[in-house]
């Protein structure tokens, strides 16, 4: 209890200290404002002025702060020349513990209204400041000599000892205020924390995309505790920056850079505010036009799925057309409608940008010509359909199971288990056979040939043939299996066995399978199957042989 009491009294003096700081810092702006306007009125010195004139504006300002301008030459003197002048001689015033406004007086000189301080000219006034005013000279000198008593009345004042002791006295509320700021702003951030520990498996749950865990609990807790480190360390620099801010305003001599930095501060903020603002026609405007091309892109692949799954039939196009065209169509849409939204786009209008664009869409074009090759013959591939998903084909001396189509390539895996990327181009550019194709619509006709010599009976061999043909799996008996004659050698004769197969991807085990019942069924017949080339070669030494 003694501990909650004392948390509750710091937090009273904190807040009071707040309250009193807030009411002395804004009661001595009022006062400094009353005091002394000559900011104001030099600001509205430069707004009357005429606008060919405002570059050539001199500001007298021998306190750190403005309290008019001069405009006007006089002789040789150009008005900066004048306005240097002027401070010397007002900072030589203000040194004088006697100074007193009631002794300055105008002295009609002629050409000239002098101002005078106890027989010393402070500055002349001649026609020309008149003419920038649009005044009599008698109405600008008074005014010159208004403002050249209060900067030097207020100078006396800032720097009596009261004011010194007074404006210390605030600078040192402000640190107190400061770090009474810190230390709750510590608590506070140390309170967020436990609390935000304690939302877990509540409020703060694992994030999901489907089944895809993007972030669990623990990184969730991890990034927003982090989130609260850097607001923390914001609110900290915040609280020091407006603090040395109000501390600098506080002094007449470091008054102008407090106005700087507050400017600093603010007009970022303002510039980002004031940016938002303005931008946000625009901003609505590419909203509907992306939700509009959004709704359009969903109606499309609707009517995609539609076609795929076969519930909506177009003749002459086919379902596995339905989402290549769906794709491309949608690029399109996407890239009409950036082209679109590109003139609402911030700073599209700008060099950069443009410079930018050219450049991203040179290095797109010389670095792409393969890739673009590649993704047309994909696109030609899917209209020409040559082969699916799934189908047994043969690309070159790839044998294998197509497994992806990809716009760029396509990926089989072989008899071997290998996976053999194989791109869209070099597709175009040969043959490819579809083994799936054709066991879909007809049955697939494998066939080998075996060689005998005229002394076998042609009959025999063909019955042997269909023998082994018949002791072969997964070859059909509908339709039967037939042999050709092939052809008919110097020595020997050519036999073809034609089998009809429904199952394509058993291909090498069918072909194995009849090799070897061939070579069952001659064995067992007493036969020999010859080799054509090695057949020619025991002819040709026998009949050497016999020559000789």
């Amino acid at each position: 209890m003694n501990a909650m009491n004392k948390h509750k009294v710091v937090s009273q003096l904190f807040f009071i200290i707040l309250l009193m700081s807030l009411f002395v810092c804004s009661s001595y702006a009022q006062q400094t404002s009353a005091a002394n306007p000559d900011a104001a009125q030099a600001e509205q010195e430069e707004n009357v002025a005429p606008e060919n004139t405002r570059i050539e504006a001199a500001p007298v300002t021998p306190f750190h702060m403005p309290i008019f301008s001069i405009y006007a030459k006089m002789g040789p003197f150009t008005p900066a020349e004048r306005a240097e002048r002027l401070e010397h001689i007002i900072q030589q015033l203000s040194d004088d513990i006697h100074f007193s406004p009631d002794r300055m007086e105008i002295v009609d000189d002629g050409a000239t209204l002098d101002i005078v301080y106890n027989h010393i000219v402070i500055m002349s006034v001649i026609d020309g400041d008149a003419e920038y005013f649009q005044k009599s000279k008698k109405e600008v000198a008074e005014y010159y000599k208004e403002n050249i008593a209060r900067a030097i009345d207020q100078y006396k004042r800032d720097n009596a000892l009261m004011t010194i002791l007074t404006e210390t006295g605030m600078v040192l509320l402000i640190l107190a205020v400061f770090f009474f700021a810190l230390r709750y702003i510590n608590l506070l951030f140390r309170f967020l924390r436990r609390k935000t520990v304690l939302l877990r498996g509540t409020f703060i749950k694992d994030i999901r995309i489907k089944s895809y865990i993007a972030l669990n609990e623990d990184r969730c807790i991890v990034l927003a505790l982090l989130f609260l480190r850097i607001l923390k360390y914001a609110a900290m620099l915040a609280v020091l920056y407006f603090s040395v801010t109000l501390s600098f305003g506080i002094f007449p001599v470091t008054r102008g850079l407090a106005s700087k930095l507050l400017d600093y501060a603010l007009t970022p903020f303002s510039n980002i505010v004031f940016g938002v603002i303005g931008y946000l026609p625009k901003a609505v405007a590419i909203a509907m036009i992306v939700t509009i091309f959004l709704y359009l892109a969903k109606g499309i692949k609707y009517f995609a799925v539609e076609i795929e799954k076969e519930k909506l039939v177009i003749k002459g196009f086919y379902p596995d057309w339905a989402m290549p065209t769906c794709n491309i169509i949608r690029t399109l849409l996407y890239v009409f409608m950036f082209i679109v939204i590109f003139q609402y786009l911030p700073y599209s209008d700008s060099r950069i940008f443009q410079g930018v664009s050219v450049f991203i869409g040179i290095l797109i074009s010389l670095g792409s010509t393969a890739l673009i090759g590649n993704l047309v013959s994909g696109l030609v591939l899917t209209y020409m359909r040559p082969f699916r998903s799934g189908d047994f084909i043969k690309i070159g001396d790839v044998i294998g199971t197509v497994r992806e189509k990809t716009p760029f390539a396509i990926r089989v895996l072989t008899t071997k288990n290998e996976e053999v990327t194989i791109p869209n181009s070099n597709i175009m550019s040969g043959f490819t056979t579809n083994y799936s194709q054709t066991a879909r619509e007809n049955s697939l006709i494998l066939h080998t040939v075996v060689t005998f010599g005229y002394d076998t009976p042609w009959r025999q061999v063909h019955e042997l043939l269909l023998t082994a043909a018949a002791r072969t799996q997964h070859v059909l008996e509908d339709p039967a299996p037939f042999i050709l004659q092939r052809a008919l050698d110097n020595f020997f004769a050519e036999y073809q066995i034609n089998v009809y197969v429904a199952e394509e991807k058993l291909m090498p085990k069918i072909y194995s399978d009849l090799y070897e019942n061939i070579q069952d069924a001659f064995k067992e017949a007493g036969l020999d199957i010859t080799c054509p080339a090695a057949y020619q070669v025991e002819l040709t030494g026998a009949r050497g042989a016999n020559s000789n």
